[in-house]
């Protein structure tokens, strides 16, 4: 009787359902594409959890069985530290192919976290990149041509190719979005969430029309979340109400695991896999691989 009473406590609820989600997840096993696709993951608002949200993502995947190449386009760098890799000034990185022009395989690092985890980091001198690629031929394909030519030389190309890009719509992003066939936009259940997003979907447009007919918008994810409040619920209501098919089932919670797992140079699925930021990634990452195949 007195165990009863304990099971129905909201800790005991929680820790419970925590278990049964791990267990969902452990007896699963992940479809893999038959051809790679290639995200790339923006929002040009900040603070959205964007760079928190392609590194833990391609973890999962990678977890799951999956090739994973994460191409960070992002100056600041955060991508490549939260994987685990050096992204000093001297290193080769998304900088040198792009403006340089070097092949992709030379600034391709693994991560320490799975062998299966490739990253090509961001420098520095991507801070500049935007006016340097402004004078240059065929600027807005860049990206695409050394990514085709990576993926084309490989006798196992990765599945998933993650592009974290810079909260901005600049060249940079261009690029991701030539390079790419797949648009993954997270947004965060705070005020003003979908701010921004009309201007960013008119762009996706643009590029489509002269650029790349093939990139779609196929997934949306929320980030975030804190079911405590009732703002949290609104904005998970809004955002289904605009993006109905591409709004993922699964909902990131606002987590210290999650914020803190940078720090110590990891993604939260390596930092603390069984925190509820870990798992919701991977049934975030689980649903992307499901709605890929079928």
């Amino acid at each position: 009787m007195t165990t009863g009473k304990f099971d129905t406590t909201p800790i005991a609820r929680e820790l419970a359902a925590m278990a049964r989600r791990r267990q969902a997840l452990s007896a699963q096993e992940l479809p893999l594409p038959t051809r790679t696709r290639i995200l790339t993951v923006v929002n040009q608002k900040g603070g959205v959890g964007k760079t928190t949200t392609a590194v833990n993502l391609a973890a999962a995947l990678a977890q799951g069985g999956a090739r994973v190449l994460v191409l960070d386009l992002d100056p600041q760098g955060n991508a490549s530290t939260a994987l685990g890799i050096d992204h000093h000034a001297e290193v080769m990185s998304t900088y040198d192919v792009l403006i340089d022009g070097e092949p992709l395989a030379s600034a391709v690092a693994v991560s320490p976290q799975s062998k299966r985890l490739q990253v090509v980091p961001s420098t520095i001198h991507l801070a500049g990149a935007d006016l340097e690629l402004a004078g240059m031929e065929r600027r807005e394909h860049r990206l695409r041509e050394a990514l085709d030519a990576h993926l084309s030389s490989l006798d196992e190309p990765p599945h998933y190719v993650f592009i974290d890009c810079p909260p901005s719509l600049g060249l940079l992003t261009i690029n991701a979005f030539t390079a790419a066939t797949e648009v993954l936009l997270p947004i965060q259940c705070e005020y003003y969430a979908l701010e921004g997003v009309s201007q960013l979907l008119d762009t996706i447009g643009r590029i489509q029309a002269h650029l790349n007919p093939r990139l779609t918008v196929s997934t949306v994810i929320l980030t975030m979340f804190d079911g405590r409040t009732l703002l949290s619920r609104q904005v998970v209501d809004e955002v289904r109400s605009h993006f109905p098919e591409q709004t993922l089932d699964a909902v990131i919670p606002r987590s210290v695991r999650v914020s803190e797992a940078p720090g110590y140079g990891q993604t939260v699925i390596a930092y603390d896999p069984n925190s509820p930021g870990a798992l919701s990634y991977r049934e975030a990452a689980a649903e992307i691989a499901r709605r890929g195949t079928a």
